[in-house]
This record gives structure tokens, C-alpha cells and sequence, in this order.
């Protein structure tokens, strides 16, 4: 067994204890929102949890879940110390699981509709009869997405969904699906021929983006957690971090930011909590 497989299978049965058990558990555990593939996951957060392992003296892992629904059940389970997702679902851990805002992003969180360019969906009437691509449907660009085709008269048409973002821009382009909903920020990190091949048919206003949510079980450490991801965040590594994923900087959440996701966060709310 390979040294990765092998920590992989520890974080398994870590995930297998009871939360209660969890509770005394010297590991750290920082669960982020499945935005795109797991591996792709783990590889972005390795500067992180390093940063937070050094500063926190303790062991840090990086999870993720299947889809959204099922890592907002998680979060609210308290699997997590620090859980990392958009605003809606943040909202739901703040006043469901007692979550604490943390920290979030200084850039903007859009989703967009993404068309192949050479395509003939050049307009919303032009996606009739079609086939739309989401993430799961508690995921806020899916969400989003929802709300835009009802908007034009297309909330009949049978979304189809797919476990990770990194995979919508293929489907599209190989005609499997007629528009994408994705994140900005996701369709900013394909590779340039991707990005080439595809246009923006629809963009949405600033949304709160991935917030970082605090256990209630850490709260005394609040300031020393909220202080070491700045740190990091000035640090060489997570310059890096954030200038590769067109992040810019930490800031710290504004008042009334995630109360101002509550419509979406009632639209999901039944379906984390229906388990």
C-alpha cells in the first residue's frame, strides 16, 4: 500500500468514528465543499493544512464528501473543525450546527452558465428542449442556476448533475449537455484551450463565496485559528495558494453577509436535514 492509499485509508476510518468521539480527537479536521474532484482537493490545500498543522502543533487533515448534500449532512453532523463552503450552506451551519464565521476570500464569488462557443446556444430561448449540467442540487451555483432558467421560462427543462465542477466544461463541449453552471473562479482555472473553447452566456452577482466556518468545539481558539490562516495568507506559500486560485487575499466576513444567503439557504435546508 502506497504511502497516499495508506493515509487515505486512516482518514476513512477516522471519518467512521462517532461524533462524539470526534470530539477529543487530537486531529484537526478541515473539510472544504467538493467544488471540484477530491485529488484536485486535497492537492489545492496542502499548503494550508500545513500552515495550520505548524501553527496549531497537531495533526491537520483535509476531507471532502461525494457531492454538496451530502457534506452539509456531514457539517451538521460536526464532522468537521473547520468547514469550508459557499454562503448559503455557511448560513445553514451558523444557525443549524452553531458554526462560527471565520474568514473568506477578498475576490468575488460569481456563477456563470457556460455554452461551447461554436455551439448553437447563443441565447436563453435557444436552450429549449436542451439538457443543463449542475453540481448537486444544494450546490449555490446549481442553485443559481435553477433560478436563471425559471427566470427565462426554462424551469422545466431535466437538469442532469455531476459529482465535481472540473468535469462540466468536457461535457459541454462534447454536446452531452447544452449550458454548465459553475463557479467563476472554476471556469478561470481550465486550462486556456477550455477557456477558449467555451462562452459565458450568463454571469451572477457577488454571492458569498467559500467561507471558512469554525466548529463551536474550537471556539477558544478562534483568534489563534483566525490569525494563522492570515499568516498564511501572507506567507510565501500562501501568496501562491491564492494568486493560483485567483483568491487575492483573506478578509474577514462583512455584517449581514450570510444572513444575505438565507433565501438560497431555505431552499436546502429540508435536504440536509432530511438524515
Amino acid at each position: 500500500m502506497t504511502r497516499f492509499n495508506l493515509l487515505n485509508f486512516c482518514l476513512s476510518l477516522l471519518l467512521m468514528l462517532p461524533i462524539s468521539l470526534r470530539a477529543e480527537d487530537p486531529v484537526f479536521h478541515i473539510g472544504v465543499a467538493p467544488h471540484t474532484s477530491a485529488r484536485v482537493i486535497l492537492e489545492m490545500y496542502q499548503p494550508l493544512r500545513k500552515a495550520l498543522e505548524k501553527s496549531l502543533g497537531q495533526p491537520v487533515v483535509i476531507e471532502t464528501a461525494p457531492d454538496f448534500t451530502e457534506f452539509g449532512r456531514r457539517a451538521l453532523r460536526q464532522a468537521y473543525d473547520i468547514a469550508i463552503t459557499t454562503g448559503h450552506q455557511a448560513r445553514i451551519y451558523e444557525v443549524d450546527g452553531g458554526y462560527l464565521p471565520l474568514i473568506t476570500y477578498q475576490a468575488e464569488f460569481k456563477a456563470v452558465a457556460l455554452v461551447a462557443k461554436n455551439g448553437p446556444y447563443r441565447s436563453p430561448a435557444d436552450l429549449k428542449g436542451t439538457t443543463p449540467l449542475g453540481l448537486s442540487p444544494s450546490s449555490l451555483v446549481t442553485l443559481w442556476g435553477l433560478h436563471w432558467l425559471r427566470n427565462n421560462h426554462l424551469g422545466d427543462l431535466p437538469i442532469k448533475y455531476v459529482s465535481a465542477a472540473d468535469s462540466v466544461s468536457n461535457q459541454v463541449l462534447a454536446g452531452a449537455a447544452s449550458v454548465a453552471f459553475t463557479s467563476l473562479a472554476n471556469f478561470q482555472k481550465l486550462p486556456a484551450e477550455q477557456q477558449q473553447a467555451l462562452s459565458i452566456l450568463a454571469e451572477s452577482e457577488p454571492m458569498a463565496g467559500r467561507v471558512y466556518m469554525l466548529n463551536q468545539r474550537r471556539s477558544s481558539q478562534f483568534k489563534t485559528i483566525e490569525r494563522a490562516i492570515e499568516d498564511f495568507g501572507r506567507s510565501s506559500a500562501g501568496q501562491r495558494y491564492l494568486s493560483q486560485n485567483k483568491l487575492e487575499a483573506y478578509r474577514p466576513l462583512r455584517p449581514g453577509e450570510l444572513e444575505s444567503m438565507e433565501a438560497y439557504a431555505s431552499e436546502i435546508r429540508p435536504l440536509l436535514k432530511s438524515r
